[in-house]
């Protein structure tokens, strides 16, 4: 008899696994997260999971209460003898901590998945790494879904005329490259330098705006520094529009003050982490019918990666 899929969620992501269980035809498990007055918690299943397919959902934003959530679920579902604990993971927090790019400092991202490795997770569903090469960091399966399997049909829905994209930095170059020979756009890169973390010293724009429609392509906003600067840059050079998209918005320190007053006409992310305010230029898509297909994918042995490259898209759309 194969095992029962059954998917549970930490407090961080409540609505988006709603969503995603919604979407793929089964009820959320039933979990309680017992918090203790000193700050501690304890998660307790609260039905039987012996032998099932556990999938736990919960993105590891700020604060760190969310990573340990996590860990805790994991250690108490292998303990519950699940059967496979699959790890759903719609933003991977401490992924920006990937190399050793200065003296004396830790690899965050390596650490977060020796922890979930060492809880005992059998497998990771992500999105948008910010560096892809964090799936070599664990030693068990990691699917890396793919932002523009959402973003990609908003896009044709704008019809733009003079389309061009837009890397807000060096190292978003690669995703944006991807987006634009979908679309056979050109692309424009934003060079930056910071003097510190959050913190830009200068900018300046590599290729030609002019009377262009631009949409800046970015995985993360943090504090919207980047972003609002690159798209003044962009206007100061005859740029007619200018759009952002943002798989996970992090959007701590000023970041809806940046956004507010910068010229974007509108900033598109994803639910990967629940927004702390609502702002009339900021518009989520959600990506439950995405997690929702990995999920089924992962629990029938059938393809993940393959359904969200850019070359199945574009396979896709020649067959229209």
């Amino acid at each position: 008899m194969n095992p029962s899929v059954k998917i549970f969620s930490g407090t961080g992501s409540q609505v988006l696994a709603e969503k995603i269980a919604q979407r793929f035809g089964a009820p959320l498990g039933k979990i309680n997260i017992q918090k203790f007055s000193d700050g501690e918690f304890q998660p307790i299943f609260l039905e039987s999971i012996r032998g099932d397919y556990v999938f736990l959902i919960q993105s590891t934003f700020a604060p760190s209460d969310n990573l340990m959530e996590l860990l805790l679920m994991i250690d108490a579902a292998k303990r519950a003898s699940a059967y496979r604990i699959v790890v759903v993971i719609p933003y991977y927090g401490y992924a920006r901590q990937d190399r050793k790019d200065k003296p004396r400092v830790a690899i965050g991202s390596k650490l977060v998945a020796t922890l979930l490795e060492s809880a005992g997770a059998n497998r990771v569903i992500t999105m948008d790494l910010h560096a892809p090469q964090i799936q070599g960091f664990f030693d068990i399966p990691v699917d890396h879904l793919d932002s523009s399997a959402i973003f990609i049909p908003y896009i044709e829905q704008l019809k733009l005329e003079n389309l061009t994209f837009a890397a807000p930095d060096v190292g978003s170059t690669n995703r944006v490259r991807e987006i634009a020979s979908y679309f056979n756009a050109e692309m424009v890169i934003c060079d930056k330098h910071r003097k510190r973390a959050n913190e830009i010293a200068s900018m300046v724009v590599i290729g030609e705006v002019k009377g262009k429609d631009i949409i800046l392509i970015d995985d993360i906003c943090d504090t919207g520094g980047t972003l609002a600067k690159a798209a003044g840059l962009l206007k100061d050079k005859g740029a007619r529009s200018i759009r952002a998209l943002c798989t996970h918005p992090i959007l701590s320190g000023k970041a809806y003050e940046n956004i507010g007053n910068s010229v974007l006409e509108e900033l598109v992310v994803c639910d990967t982490i629940p927004l702390k305010e609502q702002h009339p230029l900021i518009k989520v898509l959600s990506v439950a019918d995405l997690f929702a297909i990995a999920i089924r994918n992962a629990y029938e042995n059938k393809s993940i990666t393959s359904l969200f490259i850019h070359s199945q898209l574009k396979e896709s759309r020649r067959a229209k």
